[in-house]
């Protein structure tokens, strides 16, 4: 008899396969037996666990969001858990690229929810003291999540820049995703004199 402890290995056995498969491929591309190769089940199991292809790309976005809100895998405070998120990552950030080059209704609707999550976890960081305050909150986790996503968009180049076969070989995300925490930890500029020539163009503006 299949415990219920089999049944959540198979299950995360499966999501895996088809974050990968549909990452690689595209969900359109890849059908439920291909996933159940992948995964080593049956695909009788498959369909016991997700019912259907739109079930499985469902919990894959789900276990995306998870990530993003912070789960027991994406605890930005403890090591392990950072180091758990990033060698999840490579897996997450295809599927994702993947999703949002598709442009389905359903990429839509996980990059509203991301950027949603993003923004209740960076005013929580305002509460916290941990993020600083922002003019325009809805605004800047939108930023936050395309900057994080932009080497979906520019992978190829970020390689090549960083002299890299595949950015999103672990050695280079190391790389990049570490300058990427130096600017939000540190910025870039020294004094304000950008923000507040931006500030001018805008108060002109609004002027005229």
């Amino acid at each position: 008899m299949r415990s219920a402890e089999d049944d959540l290995t198979a299950r995360a056995r499966i999501r895996n396969a088809a974050l990968e498969l549909f990452g690689a491929e595209g969900v359109s591309r890849v059908s439920l037996r291909a996933v159940a190769e992948r995964a080593g089940v049956s695909h009788a199991l498959v369909l016991h666990h997700f019912a259907t292809k739109e079930g499985l790309r469902q919990a894959c976005d789900d276990y995306v969001v998870s990530l993003v809100r912070g789960g027991p895998e994406a605890d930005l405070g403890d090591t392990a858990g950072l180091a758990a998120m990033l060698e999840a990552g490579a897996a997450v950030r295809r599927y994702l690229a993947r999703a949002f080059l598709d442009g389905t209704p359903q990429a839509a609707a996980l990059f509203d929810e991301i950027v949603a999550s993003t923004g209740q976890w960076l005013e929580q960081g305002v509460r916290e003291g941990w993020a600083q305050p922002s003019e325009d909150p809805q605004a800047r986790a939108a930023m936050y999540v395309t900057y994080l996503l932009a080497p979906l968009a520019f992978g190829e180049h970020l390689a090549r820049v960083v002299g890299a076969a595949d950015v999103h070989d672990m050695e280079t995300l190391l790389r990049f995703s570490r300058a990427g925490i130096e600017i939000f930890t540190h910025g870039v500029f020294a004094d304000e004199r950008a923000l507040n020539a931006w500030d001018a163009v805008r108060q002109e503006r609004r002027s005229r």
